[in-house]
C-alpha cells in the first residue's frame, strides 16, 4: 500500500473501545503517547481489529498541529511529546517532525508564521496534537 498520507505510524492494537456506531481504537507503539483513532464500527470489523494487531495509524501532516507543552482542557485526544528533528520552510508553509521518546517521528504542515510564533527549531520542545477523528487506521 503506498500513501500520501506523511505519518504512517506502525503499532499494536492496545484497546478498542466500542460504541454503537464508533469506537475508540487505541494504538501503542512504544511505552510512550499511545495514539487514539475515532473509526466507524464498521472499519473495525472490516478491517480485523483487535488487542494485539500490528496496524498503523495514518495521519495527514495538514492534520497536525504544534503546541510548546501539553495542554489541559483540550479536546483532542493526542498530545505527541517530543523534540523538533526538522523544519522545512516553503514560502508561506512549512514542515516540522518531531521525534518522541520511543523513536517515533510524526510530521505537519503548518504556516511559517507559526513556526516562527512557537519558535520551533531543531532541538526545539514540541508537542504534536492531533484529534482522534483525523486518524486513519490501516492494516497489511
Amino acid at each position: 500500500m503506498k500513501i500520501s498520507a506523511r505519518n504512517q505510524i506502525k503499532g499494536t492494537v492496545k484497546n478498542i473501545k466500542e460504541g454503537a456506531v464508533n469506537a475508540v481504537v487505541v494504538i501503542c507503539r512504544g511505552s510512550h503517547n499511545p495514539i487514539k483513532a475515532d473509526i466507524t464500527m464498521e472499519a473495525v470489523r472490516e478491517l480485523g481489529l483487535a488487542e494485539g494487531k500490528e496496524c498503523y495509524a495514518v495521519v495527514k501532516a495538514t492534520n497536525v498541529m504544534f503546541a510548546t507543552e501539553k495542554l489541559a482542557g483540550l479536546s483532542a485526544r493526542n498530545q505527541i511529546e517530543g523534540t523538533v528533528v526538522k523544519v522545512a520552510e516553503g514560502a508561506v508553509n512549512g514542515h516540522v517532525t518531531i521525534e518522541d521518546a520511543d523513536g517515533v517521528s510524526i510530521s505537519g504542515s503548518i504556516t511559517n508564521e507559526a513556526i516562527a510564533d512557537l519558535g520551533l527549531k531543531e532541538g526545539a520542545k514540541a508537542v504534536a496534537i492531533v484529534k482522534a477523528t483525523d486518524v486513519m487506521v490501516a492494516v497489511d
